[in-house]
């Protein structure tokens, strides 16, 4: 984020000074992943020598011994190696006093170098040195290079990990390539040699004088050109042909249903799937990624028989994702049955006739249709869950929950959500992890006041409703009374279903964390700008979207993932493996910058 700094742009240059150094460091380094390779952020309080010392966080430098003659030099190297991944690494270093003789050299070095010497003295170690201004490549004897430095200097050491080359800035002026034919691995280092000689490193930590970000992109371009401009024979066609069928397996997969005709004609393709089939995945899509999950899943189930019964794991994350969308308003059975398409309506009559309805699928499927026609009906809730979990349940809490109930129930934090959903000492969530989850302190209360301010908000204000008038704050459930008490009452069949999953197949992390992230929304007053907010965006839609498309082509024999996205996941890995590698270039060649 250096460039911002430098840039003409003074919006710009007002952003740079309020970023965070790992903003700033994530916005120059993007392809570098930390927790694999770190970047250098200090000097090392291990690898130096003892006459230097250290402060403020290990980024000033002092020199603590006599110097009397070049012996008593010292060096510091930082934490760690600059990664090849980068690119293009820079880093600056402010003289903040010259001390006696300024006797100071600023560089790289690698790991084993002798810290009893200046930069560039030895094998494997380059510096520039502020006395003579001399550049020192792993000798003794130095090479007139620029300007010398001297107190308030800001010295820029840039390695170019894509030419191997190095070059230095004097107070934002680049100064010419210094070193080439440079190794990997090698750290930041200062040197340091006489009395009262004190400097300090940024090493993102503040915006940079040099425009570094300039010169990135100006290595982006030429990268890019690089791939661009590379040569392919293709005589025969062989390559136009298979970038055709990337183009048009790829629309047929996503539903594109128009424009993979229309595709296929001009370009000679065949179409593997049937276009009413390539239709019916693509109104699911749609249901899906409008949020009107249950529709979706009565959709699926009248149009592929068996596909949800036979992917247990599938169902139950899209019954979570159905909760989701709940408390965000949008899913039919809390905006009401009238905006169901006759097609929905039509395909959840039949998906509960369906033979092929396993118990535990027919039964909560069931239990929430008949709910989206005609008031709740306690006995017939407590004989579907008596079904679906296997025995009786006799919690008083199935019943319809009034607005005195609620503020008795959530009185306080602790098993908020527990008791709201009715759950029972059966509940499978292990050591209390949910209750706890909800009841910290951050989150004390805010159940009550989520549910209760949605009721509140929504009792006298049901003929505005009906008139579809905006409101100013959002509400749980669209704030509907009795689309709340749906909500909770799906909660409590979710949680019996995820209790049957359990028994029958074993633990599984995947739903515990989906159904613990849902319920977590009830949390909070206003679950759209909590923390666990993020799941009511609507782009959060699109994985369970993939996932019951592909599920569906998979029951057909077709595959699952299109070749385009394989051939973009594959050329991701090989830029993963050039990072490892070593290879410089990987950084300017991000594969999102080919995708629009």
């Amino acid at each position: 984020m250096a460039a911002v700094v430098a840039s003409t742009s003074t919006e710009e240059g007002q952003l740079s000074g309020q970023i965070t150094f790992d903003e700033r460091i994530q916005m120059l380094y993007p392809a570098i992943n930390e927790k694999c390779t770190p970047l250098p952020r200090s000097w090392s309080p291990k690898d130096k020598y003892n006459f230097i010392g250290l402060s403020q966080n290990n980024l000033r430098v002092h020199y603590k011994g006599v110097g009397k003659t070049h012996k008593d030099a010292a060096s510091v190297r930082a934490t760690h190696p600059i990664p090849a991944s980068c690119g293009v690494y820079y880093f600056e270093v402010k003289i903040i006093s010259k001390g006696r003789d300024g006797y100071m050299g600023i560089g790289l070095s690698a790991q084993g170098v002798n810290m009893n010497r200046l930069p560039g003295w030895d094998r494997h170690s380059y510096g520039y040195h502020g006395d003579d201004g001399h550049s020192f490549c792993s000798s003794g004897t130095g090479q007139p290079y620029g300007p010398t430095f001297t107190t308030g200097d800001v010295i820029g050491c840039c390695l170019n990990l894509i030419d191997k080359t190095c070059f230095y800035t004097k107070n934002g002026v680049h100064l010419g390539i210094a070193f080439s034919d440079l190794p990997n691995s090698l750290y930041p280092t200062v040197g340091l040699q006489t009395p009262g000689e004190v400097v300090e490193a940024n090493f993102g930590q503040t915006p940079f004088v040099y425009d570094i970000e300039d010169y990135m992109k100006e290595w982006k371009k030429k990268t890019r050109k690089t791939i661009e401009d590379f040569p392919v024979n293709d005589k025969r066609g062989d390559w136009q042909t298979t970038l055709q069928k990337f183009v048009s397996t790829y629309l047929v997969h996503h539903g594109y249903c128009g424009t993979a005709e229309s595709f296929a004609r001009s370009t000679g393709q065949s179409i593997e799937e049937e276009l009413a089939s390539i239709k019916n995945r693509q109104r699911i899509q749609k249901l899906v990624l409008a949020g009107r999950m249950g529709e979706a899943i009565d959709t699926t189930q009248h149009l592929y028989p068996g596909l949800l019964d036979h992917n247990a794991n599938l169902l139950f994350l899209l019954k979570c994702r159905q909760f989701i969308e709940m408390v965000n308003g949008t899913d039919t059975e809390v905006r009401g049955p009238a905006i169901r398409s006759p097609q929905s309506r039509h395909s959840s009559g039949s998906s509960r006739s369906s033979p092929n309805m396993s118990p535990v699928h027919h039964g909560i499927s069931s239990q929430r249709s008949s709910r989206s026609n005609s008031p709740i009906n306690r006995e017939r809730i407590i004989t579907n869950k008596s079904n679906m979990s296997g025995h009786q349940n006799t919690n008083s809490d199935l019943g319809p929950i009034s607005e005195s109930e609620l503020n008795t129930r959530n009185s306080t934090s602790n098993g908020a959500v527990d008791r709201t959903l009715g759950h029972d000492s059966d509940v499978e969530m292990e050591n209390g992890e949910l209750e706890e989850r909800l009841s910290n302190g951050e989150s004390n209360g805010a159940m009550n006041g989520s549910l209760n301010g949605s009721l509140n908000g929504a009792h006298h204000d049901d003929e505005d409703m009906e008139l579809d008038q905006p409101t100013q704050k959002r509400q749980i459930c669209g704030g509907a009374p009795g689309a709340i008490e749906k909500m909770l009452q799906y909660g409590r069949e979710l949680q019996t279903f995820s209790q049957q999953l359990r028994r029958e197949y074993g633990k599984n992390e995947n739903n515990k964390k989906a159904l613990q992230d849902a319920f977590s929304l009830l949390a909070y007053s206003d679950p759209w700008s909590s923390p666990v907010g993020y799941q009511l965006d609507p782009v959060q839609r699109e994985p369970i979207c993939a996932s019951l498309n592909s599920a569906i082509l998979e029951s057909h024999n077709l595959p699952k993932q299109p070749p385009l996205e394989i051939a973009i996941g594959q050329t991701t890995e090989c830029m993963k493996l050039m990072s490892e590698s070593a290879i410089g270039s990987c950084a300017f060649a991000n594969v999102q910058d080919y995708i629009h």
